[in-house]
């Protein structure tokens, strides 16, 4: 299959490159695991992407956008009918959903929200680096990003490179190598082409494109890579649905259908390297139960994760569901929050970087109060 370039106008790719000597290749094959993070900005909702279908509560308050599928993951929970690559890759226990989650925020704003789901903090604007940057370092990894300028949830207190593709050529590797041979030993000029020299030639080679289809091309062919990238951050927005939200069709069935069509080209990409991959949707919250008067919902609180990859312990809708009744309800509106997002985002990087959870919760959370997912959900 192939992703339309309309499909991906505004959205943005970020690499993390990340190397290590191959001292024993059949080890180290068995030993790099990847992680991609998928933002999902704007504020999935998590009752479109997985509605609940144990009672007619949902289906009572957004009688236009109900979402009726097929698509049964047990006999509470069905899948947006877009999720259809989703689908196939569940029926080989390669995909899982964690529900009734979202990061500790209830204030409803876009600016908050996507501050607070970067930093992994609990007050909007407290920290200047990213959960996942915090964590890169934490597991004494070095990294490129792919992106400008660099993205928040990556930023850490390392110094961490980063690169974005240019529409001007860039000089020939002979020219290059002039240059750097121009500047003294060990001055910041110095180091700064060192780390140019030493990029991927295939980085060097798309730099004469912008477009996001291009760098997540890029993404797949690298992570399949023995000494290539061990995590990927993409962007995708418009989840933002006040109006015309839609149920099977619709505006947040249209940029599902883009997640979907992302995880299967990170797939095809990938190959024999998706079993041991592990990627995780990310976003500011969830949305309103009941529709509103344009079609669509207003913020709201819970939502879901949508998780795929071989490193998944098994397909399962993992969750302490909270009901929909009004009483069960986040101030009497929103799907409430059982699971602490945080605790699922700890737990990937401690199985993706074989670092311990206690370790990463204690200086990418901050000692955040988190509970240990680790072993119910990946394959550790």
């Amino acid at each position: 299959m192939s992703i339309s370039r309309r499909h991906f106008i505004g959205a943005s790719t970020s690499l993390f490159l990340m190397g290590s000597p191959v001292k024993n290749l059949n080890a180290q094959i068995k030993s790099k695991k990847n992680l991609v993070i998928i933002s999902l900005r704007g504020g999935m909702d998590g009752l479109t992407a997985v509605p609940f279908v144990g009672d007619t509560s949902l289906a009572k308050v957004r009688p236009e956008i109900n979402v009726d599928s097929k698509l049964k993951l047990n006999s509470d929970f069905r899948l947006h009918p877009k999720l259809k690559y989703f689908y196939k890759l569940w029926k080989k226990k390669k995909a899982a959903i964690i529900h009734a989650t979202s990061i500790p925020y209830t204030g409803r704003s876009h600016f908050e929200g996507q501050d607070l789901m970067e930093t992994g903090g609990e007050l909007p604007y407290q920290y200047g680096t990213g959960w996942l940057g915090r964590g890169i370092d934490v597991a004494g990894l070095e990294g490129l990003a792919v992106s400008l300028p660099m993205p928040l949830l990556i930023r850490s207190n390392s110094n961490h490179d980063n690169f974005f593709p240019s529409r001007i050529q860039l000089p020939s590797d002979k020219r290059l190598k002039k240059i750097a041979a121009s500047y003294s030993k060990g001055t910041d000029l110095d180091k700064t082409m060192q780390r140019i020299l030493h990029r991927p030639i295939s980085m060097l080679e798309t730099s004469y494109s912008d477009e996001a289809l291009d760098l997540a091309r890029t993404a797949s062919l690298e992570l399949a890579k023995l000494d290539g990238p061990r995590i990927a951050v993409f962007d995708l927005g418009g989840f933002d649905t006040h109006a015309a939200q839609g149920g099977e069709n619709g505006t947040h069935g249209d940029k599902l259908e883009i997640l979907d069509e992302l995880i299967e080209e990170l797939k095809n990409g990938m190959g024999e390297v998706f079993d041991n991959t592990l990627v995780l949707t990310l976003t500011e919250f969830g949305r309103k139960l009941e529709q509103n008067g344009g079609y669509g919902t207003e913020h709201g609180y819970g939502s879901a994760i949508i998780a795929a990859g071989g490193l998944l312990k098994k397909a399962q809708v993992y969750t302490d569901w909270p009901g929909l009744k009004k009483k069960d309800l986040f101030e009497g509106r929103d799907l409430n929050v059982t699971l602490d997002a945080r605790s699922v985002y700890c737990a990937a990087m401690a199985a993706c970087f074989d670092t311990d959870f206690e370790k990463l919760r204690r200086e990418a959370f901050f000692g955040a109060d988190l509970k240990d997912v680790t072993t119910d959900l990946f394959d550790v």
